[in-house]
């Protein structure tokens, strides 16, 4: 018999809260009805009235990350231009152990998203969402003289987008290589490359031999 309204609504909160320990703990590979049913101690049965197929179960999963990515804590937004984007793509960044879980869920439902078309679609969308909250701080940026006037603000963002994945990537697999410091900078590094040495630049600047700007040290201050 298929539980009542109410007491569907007071077990989704439970069931979201197992769906979420199996992925922290497993990630998408390791997400079956099986796995979040004994983390709850109900049957698999019992679970089928909230996912009747494995593709409903994923989706749920999927649609639950989100929704905790959206929610989770953020840095403040230090004013307009490349300082907001500096913001935004730390809090990509995995830094802190919340970072790091949320990070490799991700990562493990790449492989998921990369076999179904639809979900192959709907992660194209994420990276279309992502990439349009990141142009409006680089048009910004460059209206400000923080970049050059010729900038493409879309092609800047998925280079930003690109290049912050790639590091989480190598965080994840290799933290003792990518600890916090060091993804710092490396992030600090790659918004100088893209930024005008020229005015008041917020750090030091040369011109390397092929003419383009060389940042010095390891933290940006913007």
């Amino acid at each position: 018999m298929p539980p009542a309204p109410g007491d569907r609504e007071a077990r989704r909160k439970d069931v979201s809260e197992a769906v979420w320990q199996v992925l922290a703990e497993k990630g998408f590979g390791g997400l079956t009805l099986r796995a979040v049913a004994t983390g709850m101690g109900v049957s698999t049965g019992m679970l089928m009235h909230y996912f009747p197929t494995k593709r409903a179960l994923i989706t749920h999963a999927l649609h639950l990350l989100e929704q905790r990515t959206a929610d989770r804590p953020r840095r403040a937004r230090p004013g307009a231009g490349l300082a907001t984007v500096r913001a935004m793509l730390l809090d990509i960044l995995p830094l802190t152990p919340g970072d790091i879980a949320r990070n490799r869920i991700w990562v493990s439902s790449w492989d998921l998203s990369l076999a179904d078309g639809e979900l192959t679609t709907q992660q194209a969308d994420r990276y279309t969402r992502l990439r349009s909250t990141i142009r409006p701080h680089i048009e910004a940026a460059r209206d400000l003289g923080e970049l050059p006037a010729t900038v493409d603000p879309e092609q800047l963002a998925a280079a930003a987008v690109a290049f912050t994945h790639g590091l989480v990537v190598q965080a994840l697999f290799d933290p003792g290589r990518f600890p916090e410091d060091v993804q710092i900078a490396m992030l600090d590094d790659f918004l100088a490359s893209t930024a005008l040495p020229r005015g008041q630049p917020k750090r030091a600047v040369t011109q390397d031999s092929g003419g383009g700007p060389l940042a010095h040290g390891n933290g940006w201050s913007v």
